[in-house]
Order: structure tokens, then C-alpha cells, then sequence
């Protein structure tokens, strides 16, 4: 009989949802330090993306599927703000992008003076609360490799967004209402401290997201590309430490519109249908009301348009479409 019981009340504690799970409170011990009122440190950031948005510019981004030292080497010299490494669908190995940072390291500094270009990381983490909860190791690895940031992909819930950044911040970290005490390691700053060029004690104090922490030097994004992440996306972009967000076209039109087929000669193209259209729409009202920067695709034709409608993160990093954008803004800093 006592068996039976224990046995239902556990399958009763199962049938909670996730989604109702309220973050969890600080565990007692040492109090953190207070949340800086405005930054502490001086000159340039560490995260070229950060100097570039206080000064009220967009930023350009390149994209690599996967690469080690070598490709880093080269990406040193990129005109683009950051790069983006794509691990979403590319190869999930932990010891090439350690490389690649390295690389990146060792062919610096950039021509704004950054030791390197910012690094954002997409990974193949489903977007919904158990995956996130289940997969914040990853989250943890490509923050040890040095990177300056991640970008979780198929963003579906503020639930999943606020694991996101509790695993993203050490436990010793400001407190915040809104998100529970962080979860990374010991032993996760010594790598990331020599990518970034600053001692290990200095990356554990600013290894944290801005705008959040005025000394931070991470910027953490949420992709919302289906139907459940726009349901959630007014909420989800809200999550404290969430720094940008994107509509994932390429995603939504899977969900939207269907299986790809090619476009018939004069009809609009993907992004341009009408359901498309409202998606975008929706999440960029989103990022506004919330004051978050909005990332789109750009090219040579648009990015003046795109940057008018509020756009602050572009694609094209490399190519005359950041070139004009760049001078649309009036922008001074070398590239």
C-alpha cells in the first residue's frame, strides 16, 4: 500500500508543467554583489558589438558553419562587428570552436583595436523549457571556449529563455529578479579568460549579459521563428538578460508556408508574402516595446530601409551592403 502511494504521488509531481514552474530562489550563503548602476570599467569593450550600439550604430554580421584555428586566422581581419558561428545545424565540436577562438586570439587585434571580433553561437538546442533545461551544457561549453555570446535558436517560451541565461551566469553573480541563482562552473573561466586577454577573477565579474550588467561583455538573443514562439514572444524577449531577438524567415516559412518550392517569375518572394510579412511584424513590435535590437537579413537594396524600420543587426558583415549601411549611419570607427 505504501508503495502505491509513494508511487502515485510521484506520477502526480510529474504531471506539473514545466511552464508553471516559477524561477527558483537564491540558495542562502554569501550575498552577491549589488547590480552595477552603470559600468565600471573604461575604454573599449571587450564585446565590439557593445561599443558599437552605444554609440547608436547597427552592427554586421559574417557567419561560419564550423572551422578551427585556421579559420579563425583568417577571420581575424573580418570588416563584419561579429561572427556568427553556426553550430544550430553545422558540427557541434567543442574543441574546434576552442580553436577557432584561438586562432581569432592570435591574429588580433581587430582594426577598432578588439582583441577579436564578438562571437555569437547558435547551437542545436530545441527551444522549448525541457530542452533547455536538459542541454544548458552546451550553453556552458561554448562559453568556456571564449565566445561573446549566444543566440538561442526557436526561442518558444520566456521559461526557455530564462534557463538560457541562468546557465549562462555564475552563482555568485548580481541578483535579479526574475531569473534564479546561475549554474556555471569553476573551471570555465580559465579559457575564456586568456581568449578575452583579461585575468581570470576580471572575466568572472564581467562574463555576464549586457544591457543587464552595465559591466557585462555577453549578449545573449532568441530566435523566434514558429507559430509557438509567436504566441510566447511579447513575454519571451522580455526575459532579463535577453539583449536582441530575431523572426527566423527561413523557419517561419517552413511553418507558414509550406514545403520550399520555386518562386514563379514576378511573384513575391518568401519573405514578402503576406503571412511572412505579419510574423516579422509582430516580433519587431515585440523588441521595440521591450527595448531589445532587432537582427534581419540586409542586402545592398534594403539596408538603409531596414535600418529606418528599426533594425540594429544586419547581415552581411562583409559586403557592400554593410559598406553602404555603415555610411548611412554616419559611422567612424575603422572597419
Amino acid at each position: 500500500m505504501r508503495k502505491a502511494f509513494l508511487l502515485t504521488m510521484a506520477l502526480c509531481s510529474l504531471s506539473v508543467p514545466l511552464l508553471a514552474q516559477a524561477p527558483a530562489p537564491v540558495t542562502q550563503g554569501a550575498t552577491p554583489p549589488p547590480m552595477p548602476a552603470k559600468a565600471t570599467r573604461t575604454g573599449k569593450h571587450v564585446n565590439r558589438i557593445i561599443d558599437m550600439w552605444l554609440k547608436g550604430q547597427p552592427v554586421y554580421y559574417t557567419q561560419i558553419p564550423a572551422g578551427g584555428y585556421e579559420e579563425g586566422k583568417k577571420l581575424a581581419a573580418t570588416k563584419a562587428d561579429y561572427i556568427t558561428y553556426e553550430m544550430e545545424h553545422g558540427a557541434l565540436d567543442f574543441h574546434q570552436l576552442r580553436e577557432f577562438m584561438r586562432g581569432l586570439a592570435e591574429a588580433g587585434p581587430t582594426r577598432t583595436g578588439h582583441r577579436t571580433p564578438a562571437v555569437i553561437v547558435t547551437l542545436p538546442i530545441a527551444g522549448t523549457t525541457d530542452a533547455v533545461r536538459a542541454n544548458g551544457w552546451m550553453i556552458q561549453q561554448a562559453l568556456a571556449a571564449g565566445v561573446h555570446g549566444i543566440l538561442l535558436c526557436n526561442a518558444e517560451s520566456p521559461e526557455a529563455a530564462r534557463l538560457m541565461m541562468e546557465a549562462a551566469r555564475y552563482p555568485f553573480a548580481p541578483t535579479v529578479p526574475g531569473l534564479s541563482q546561475g549554474t556555471r562552473g569553476n573551471g570555465s573561466q580559465f579559457y575564456a579568460a586568456q581568449i578575452w586577454g583579461v585575468p581570470a577573477a576580471e572575466y568572472m565579474r564581467i562574463a555576464e549579459p549586457w544591457p543587464l550588467n552595465p559591466d557585462g561583455e555577453l549578449i545573449f538573443g532568441v530566435k523566434i521563428e514558429n507559430p509557438r514562439a509567436d504566441a510566447n514572444v511579447d513575454s519571451t524577449v522580455r526575459v532579463p538578460g535577453i539583449a536582441f531577438a530575431e523572426w527566423g524567415p527561413g523557419d517561419h516559412a517552413f511553418y507558414l508556408l509550406g514545403a520550399p518550392s520555386p518562386r514563379a517569375p514576378g511573384a513575391p518572394r518568401m519573405e514578402q508574402q503576406p503571412i511572412m510579412v505579419a510574423a516579422r511584424a509582430r516580433v519587431l513590435e515585440a523588441t521595440k516595446a521591450a527595448g531589445v535590437r532587432f537582427l534581419n537579413a540586409c542586402n545592398e537594396d534594403d539596408v538603409i530601409d531596414q535600418i529606418k524600420d528599426g533594425v540594429m543587426i544586419c547581415t552581411g558583415g562583409d559586403t557592400p551592403a554593410a559598406d553602404k549601411g555603415r555610411a548611412y549611419s554616419k559611422r567612424t570607427d575603422p572597419v
